[in-house]
């Protein structure tokens, strides 16, 4: 069978690497935890393109221990930044990971496993 001829078109282009599967499997583990992951979304949502840490306890409506451990967990992955400005943390989307960030946040509807 010829692949034009198949039934259905691939999703990716070429399977993951060894490599390539533990980074996403790393950065996937961080994003399991729905905090993080609202956290991620706040930072990558903000207009100005950053964001201060003073900034992020309402919305999550968690302590700013709670908030700035999350916070940690995402800079340690690489995804997002933090710059020290005075008493204050700001954060932004890590440059070098926009694309993954844009793709996991990207709109799309979440896919229910139940």
């Amino acid at each position: 069978m010829e692949a034009n001829d198949s039934c259905c078109t691939p999703v990716a282009d070429e399977a993951l690497s060894v490599a390539g599967s533990e980074e996403l499997a790393a950065a996937f583990k961080v994003l399991a935890d729905p905090v993080r992951l609202r956290l991620l979304s706040l930072v990558a949502s903000v207009p100005e393109g950053e964001v201060c840490a003073c900034d992020l306890n309402i919305p999550l409506d968690r302590s700013q221990a709670t908030v700035s451990h999350h916070l940690s967990v995402l800079v340690n992955a690489g995804l997002i930044t933090r710059e020290q400005r005075g008493k204050w943390a700001w954060f932004r989307v890590a440059a070098d990971r926009g694309e993954f960030v844009r793709s996991v946040l990207g709109g799309q509807p979440v896919v229910s496993l139940r």
